[in-house]
């Protein structure tokens, strides 16, 4: 493999030359030569790769062929009425982003009024929920499935809404394999992500398979770290940049788990040597975790998802016992002016918490959660700077912390969120991003514009 040399870049330290081979940094000196390829920085700043360690792969894939229904593109009945029925193909519709706002809480009834002609299948915008228009529940056979998460009514019959049950609902659909990944390997590299943490509970074989594909063929180049490997299922024929992280623990709102069953899966995944990496969006959620934990006890690497709602009470606990929480204070640009009209005014402190967790001493680290949140990692870091709603209005101001402390939550190692943030040094994996400007003036207004090159393993990803 032929070198790359990156002249004249800013570091920390100063601006200097930084030289690469065989997927590592080198060198960082100034007036280094090599025999590949030159990179003029022009000063601008040499960053290591941005790591999201929330997202989930096929989604975004998926998300980028459906149909949009909730705001800002649909916010009444009849806009959404018209998405649907503008849909293209005649086969199955495939709706996602959808907030009670624009037509109440939907069930198969509702949506056979707003689309009765084809199978439509519209996801919540929380990602929880899935609801069925009557068409697709008998094509689905709902009427006869019982997985626990088919919602019936007082005379058994299905309403339509499946809760948390993505694998099982994609087995009734017709047939299809995962969406290709090149469109999202490209966006991510764009942005400047060189790492990402797939967050999705209890992959498929075929879904595993297709993410490790993706990623050996060159469309994902990331580095990938997977949180829903089944336990004692880990793939034995991958990458090394393909890393099995903490078992992925779903704590529904929709119906919490019982005590002893959650303690006895968080055990089986310790005594597998795995953390767990558990959903939690409630505070009702969080506590049971909180007690569980004091029961079964933690393992280095346990992480929160979300933490939606931590009470400053437990604080404490956290930082006791290292549990890093991995956040999204992108939705409050998505969604802040719904959290300021629906979610109770004395839980809008606790929602989405930043610096009061950094302050207590608690591992913070930040994702997307895309592609139910927002993708561009500096759209994020802006968020969590002013956590100003689309409103206009400031979503918990006390939670604001600087951009320079958002980038740090995204340049913590895969494998450790929310730890100290890598450094572009010698022998670090070549894996990097160069700015079209100093990094003072990169996050005085966070954007992916001022992305110029990203490097991963040493190759070239993308240049502007």
């Amino acid at each position: 493999m032929t070198g790359l040399l990156l002249r004249d870049v800013a570091l920390p330290a100063g601006r200097c030359d930084v030289a690469v081979r065989d997927g590592r940094i080198t060198a960082i000196g100034v007036g280094l030569e090599t025999d590949g390829e030159v990179i003029d920085g022009r000063g601008g700043a040499l960053l290591p790769g941005l790591h999201d360690h929330h997202l989930h792969l096929h989604a975004i894939a998926a998300d980028a062929t459906s149909v949009r229904c909730g705001p800002p593109h649909v916010r009444t009945p009849g806009d959404l009425a018209r998405a649907l029925d503008a849909a293209p193909g005649d086969g199955w519709v495939r709706g996602v982003g959808y907030v009670e706002t624009v037509a109440g809480l939907l069930d198969a009834a509702a949506l056979d009024r707003l689309h009765a002609r084809r199978p439509v299948r519209v996801q919540h915008r929380s990602g929880a929920m899935w609801v069925l228009n009557s068409a697709a529940t008998t094509l689905a056979g709902l009427d006869s499935a019982d997985h626990p998460g088919v919602e019936r009514d007082d005379a058994g019959r299905p309403t339509g809404r499946v809760w948390r049950a993505d694998a099982w609902l994609r087995e009734r659909l017709p047939a299809a394999g995962p969406p290709p990944l090149d469109a999202v390997g490209a966006d991510l590299t764009r942005l400047g992500i060189t790492g990402i943490t797939d967050a999705t509970p209890d992959l498929a074989p075929g879904s595993l398979a297709a993410l490790i594909d993706a990623h050996v063929s060159g469309a994902l180049p990331q580095r990938v770290h997977l949180l829903g490997v089944p336990l004692g299922d880990e793939p034995e024929d991958r990458p090394a940049t393909v890393t099995t992280g903490p078992y992925k623990i779903v704590l529904a709102d929709s119906g919490l788990p019982d005590f002893e069953a959650l303690a006895g899966t968080v055990r089986r995944a310790h005594a597998r040597g795995r953390p767990v990496a558990v959903h939690c969006v409630s505070r009702e959620a969080l506590l049971l975790l909180l007690a569980v934990f004091e029961e079964a006890g933690t393992r280095p690497g346990d992480r929160i998802e979300h933490g939606a709602l931590v009470p400053a009470e437990s604080i404490g606990e956290l930082r006791r016992r290292r549990v890093c929480v991995v956040t999204q204070p992108g939705f409050l640009a998505h969604r802040g002016d719904d959290y300021l009209e629906r979610v109770d005014t004395r839980d809008l402190p606790d929602l989405y918490r930043c610096r009061s967790l950094l302050d207590g001493g608690v591992p913070v680290a930040l994702s997307s959660d895309a592609p139910y949140g927002p993708l561009d990692p500096w759209a994020v870091i802006a968020a969590a700077t002013n956590r100003r709603a689309p409103t206009g209005d400031v979503v918990g101001p006390q939670e604001r912390i600087t951009a320079a402390a958002a980038l740090d939550r995204y340049l913590s190692p895969l494998d450790d969120p929310g730890a100290e943030p890598r450094r572009v040094r010698v022998g670090a994996p070549a894996d990097l991003v160069l700015l079209d400007h100093p990094l003072t003036d990169a996050l005085a207004e966070p954007t992916a514009e001022a992305v110029r090159c990203t490097v991963i393993r040493g190759e070239i990803r993308y240049r502007r």
